[in-house]
């Protein structure tokens, strides 16, 4: 026969799944568009971890759906096929050259090692663009930035399909324009695009920084949208931090229940910041 050792760590795991309990009720059936960046996509290690999270959000009932970036892998595919960028006020112009670059590595290599991760934990992952059913229309962003748009007409009807088939989509950043063109758009952006067009529960930003901090340098884990603006006019949210705080406040104020900047250098950040009393993150709710 066979000792049954209740080894401290086992009670623990159980504990912690008994006080999940109200959480995993309270997100059943509800909709998270999460925007994956950053560290956890830095190594095979990280996206295996948050694959498997993802995997088991989809096993609990929740809707996930992943808006990918992939910025660092279009500048060494780029520099490794030699193409020359040209910048205006400091950002890129994405001309045809570069915008088929964009759209070879996140449509194809990105969008693909997100899915195959998916799939690797037992999920159904299911690789897409904004081109795919007219999921984004865009107008171009400014003419001298090139192929750069920003979401104006969206049909999320197509993802809507995949949820009742228990499948995960996983979305590259990339959309039509109203004549054709194709358009690279922000990560950040068509994140919160896509969850206001679904009416998301949750947008979840992954980024690598702890959240919002206040003017003493303290991560604030709740925030009013009004918060937010004060914050930004007294230049305490200054920086990077100010355009995903910008689509945070613009995917509550059109439907989203809430948007967290979660810090996804955190292993498990996605599953602490919906299934725990902890969080891992600022919280921005509308007024």
């Amino acid at each position: 026969m066979k000792k049954q050792d209740m080894n401290r760590d086992w009670i623990a795991t159980a504990a912690t799944l008994s006080s999940a309990l109200p959480y995993l009720q309270r997100y059943d059936g509800a909709i998270v568009v999460i925007k994956l960046g950053g560290h956890a996509m830095g190594s095979d290690e990280a996206m295996d971890t948050f694959a498997r999270d993802v995997v088991l959000l989809r096993q609990v009932g929740v809707n996930p759906v992943i808006v990918h970036g992939g910025g660092p892998m279009i500048n060494a595919m780029l520099d490794k096929l030699e193409i020359k960028s040209e910048f205006v006020n400091g950002k890129r112009v994405t001309d045809k050259a570069t915008m088929n670059v964009v759209e070879m590595v996140l449509s194809g290599v990105v969008n693909k090692r997100i899915v195959q991760a998916i799939n690797r934990q037992g999920g159904m992952g299911v690789g897409l663009s904004g081109k795919d059913a007219n999921l984004i229309t865009c107008d171009q962003t400014n003419p001298d930035l090139g192929f750069v748009g920003t979401p104006a007409d969206m049909d999320p009807s197509v993802l809507h399909h995949l949820f009742e088939k228990d499948m995960i989509p996983v979305i590259a950043p990339i959309g039509s324009g109203r004549d054709g063109e194709t358009f690279n758009i922000n990560g950040d952006t068509a994140a919160g695009a896509i969850a206001s067009a679904l009416a998301a529960d949750r947008l979840l930003l992954l980024t690598d920084v702890a959240g919002v901090k206040n003017g003493d340098g303290e991560v604030v884990t709740e925030l009013k949208a009004t918060d937010v603006e004060d914050m930004t006019r007294s230049g305490v949210i200054a920086g990077g931090m100010i355009p995903k705080t910008e689509t945070a406040l613009q995917a509550v104020r059109n439907g989203v229940r809430a948007c967290t900047i979660v810090d996804g250098r955190v292993q498990n950040s996605v599953l602490l910041e919906l299934f725990t009393l902890h969080g891992a993150g600022s919280m921005i709710r509308p007024d």
